[in-house]
């Protein structure tokens, strides 16, 4: 069973507060349906600048599904945050042993967020429109893939 989920990507202001969002979301609708218990979402960055806020696009995109991004601060990954997660999520393989370089013991719970369709998330930071919306779009259908695995 797990408590806390944690998402992360390069900078935490584009990929993974998404999918912090959209888990979080998902997982509430999930909860009240079927009396699932909470599991906590949380997301961090391997090089985030902490403070940082969400990318506006992602903002928008959020928006359009009635998800409020405000309150987000990005903030950088430690080995604390690694520990306390029973499952580590990100969007591309490398950072998987990013991940595990950073702290050893997370081996073994750091998954790629597109594991169950053998896919990665594309960073659309900076990129145009269109790309944030193809990586959003992945993004929450790899989310309700996972929701299905763990809830």
């Amino acid at each position: 069973m797990f408590e806390s989920v944690l998402i992360v990507c390069h900078a935490n202001v584009c990929r993974s507060p998404a999918a912090e969002r959209l888990f979080r979301a998902h997982a509430s609708r999930l909860a009240q349906q079927h009396a699932s218990p909470a599991i906590e979402f949380h997301s961090a960055g391997l090089f985030a600048e902490n403070g940082d806020d969400i990318d506006p696009v992602m903002v928008q995109l959020l928006a359009e599904r009635d998800m409020d991004a405000s309150g987000h601060c990005a903030r950088q990954l430690d080995c604390r945050m690694a520990r306390n997660a029973d499952l580590i999520l990100v969007p591309e393989r490398r950072q998987i042993a990013a991940v595990e370089r950073l702290d050893p013991v997370s081996r073994g719970k750091v998954h790629l967020l597109g594991k169950w369709e053998d896919s990665e998330v594309a960073d659309p930071h900076g990129s145009h429109e269109i790309a944030y919306r193809e990586s959003f779009g992945l993004i929450e259908r790899l989310v309700l893939g996972w929701l299905k695995k763990i809830c």
